[in-house]
């Protein structure tokens, strides 16, 4: 009798074609057999941690043999305090991608409507696809999220789930909380809107809707892998009603948040002229940025994030500028999808980054230009 072959996967991992969500730099370099010169490609903070979060989180790996605190209790008071919501109104993820995986199990079962942008950051379509619903894409509009045609969509799909991130990645686009508001008061009741704010610390005021928990359909996504330069401790957060945050307690991993990544984001988050002086300090390299643009007689998109959106006016000179600055050993991306493809991406840095990476790309670009 034959044996049963043990690696039979679930149909749904089955039918799932060989994907990750990004081809992550230490993966380029070990290709390259060199370290990269730069790494602006991945939206990290190049400006770093807080002094006092190192600081915390090397005092902090003297407990490092003990777990850390599952209830996460000490940050998610000071998250609570800072938002006016309760502590029970937060929950603690290491990442905003984990908690997109986790509100993905929460909420979307196998062949239910999920609804994105097409082009919108893949890490959620990977979650959705991962646990086989059925997502549905609708194009950016002016290099925008297309609110009114999500409404649309929504309508008849009555989707489970409705992604939007403000300000966006990867255009760096955003819109008005007013218009956050709107749309999210337009979409059907039984629809849950992830409202992935990860740049909310580079955004206009205007564009950042006032915390209300007690809304039923709204998460709302947070990080300190930003602005507070922590990404790679891996650690985030939901602002969202208290019945959902307890709903998570079922299926969250309770010792994903590290002991140190605790410690270290609330000491960042205590650190408010650090995380102040990296907001102003991108603000005045968009800036540069836009200059460097004009003078190179193209642009960079309007941004409310740690990157510009580099427009290089089709995809086919995208392709070759990031593969040109890749051989100088930069690292920057660019979108997926046309025409969000005509663009490439880089990460705002220290001012001394700023130069460097000016007249490398001065000099690719006059090589590539017609």
């Amino acid at each position: 009798m034959p044996m049963e072959d043990p690696l039979r996967f679930t149909r749904i991992v089955a039918a799932l074609p060989p994907m990750v969500p990004f081809v992550p730099p230490e993966s380029m370099e070990r290709r390259a057999g060199q370290e990269l010169v730069l790494r602006a490609g991945a939206n990290e903070s190049n400006f770093g941690a807080s002094p006092q979060a190192r600081e915390a989180m090397c005092r902090a790996i003297e407990r490092v043999h003990w777990y850390s605190d599952p209830e996460g209790f000490e940050l998610r008071g000071e998250l609570a305090r800072r938002h006016g919501v309760a502590r029970e109104e937060i929950a603690l993820g290491s990442g905003i991608d984990e908690l997109l995986g986790l509100f993905v199990r929460l909420f979307a079962e196998a062949g239910d409507a999920v609804l994105t942008s097409l082009g919108a950051y893949p890490t959620f379509n990977y979650h959705v696809e991962g646990h086989g619903a059925i997502l549905h894409k609708v194009p950016y509009r002016e290099d925008c999220e297309d609110l009114a045609a999500l409404a649309r969509a929504a309508g008849p799909l009555v989707p489970k789930l409705v992604y939007v991130a403000n300000p966006d990645n990867p255009m760096g686009s955003w819109h008005s909380a007013v218009d956050i508001e709107a749309f999210a008061a337009e979409l059907p009741r039984a629809s849950m809107l992830l409202l992935d704010e990860a740049y909310a610390d580079f955004a206009p005021q205007d564009a950042i809707p006032v915390v209300h928990a007690s809304q039923r359909n709204i998460v709302r996504l947070r990080t300190f892998s930003k602005a507070h330069g922590l990404a790679g401790a891996r650690i985030g957060y939901a602002i969202c009603h208290r019945e959902i945050v307890a709903a998570l307690d079922k299926v969250r991993n309770h010792f994903g948040v590290n002991r140190l990544a605790q410690v270290g984001a609330l000491a960042s988050l205590r650190d408010e002229p650090f995380v102040n002086s990296v907001v102003e300090q991108v603000a005045q390299g968009r800036s540069e940025y836009g200059a460097l643009a004009r003078e190179l007689g193209t642009q960079v998109l309007p941004s409310a994030t740690n990157f510009i959106a580099f427009d290089t006016g089709d995809s086919a000179r995208a392709e070759a500028l990031v593969a040109a600055l890749l051989a100088r050993g930069i690292f920057v991306r660019m979108p997926g999808v046309a025409p969000l493809n005509r663009c490439i991406r880089i990460t705002i840095g220290p001012a001394s980054e700023r130069v460097f990476m000016a007249e490398i790309l001065r000099q690719e670009w006059r090589k590539l230009k017609p």
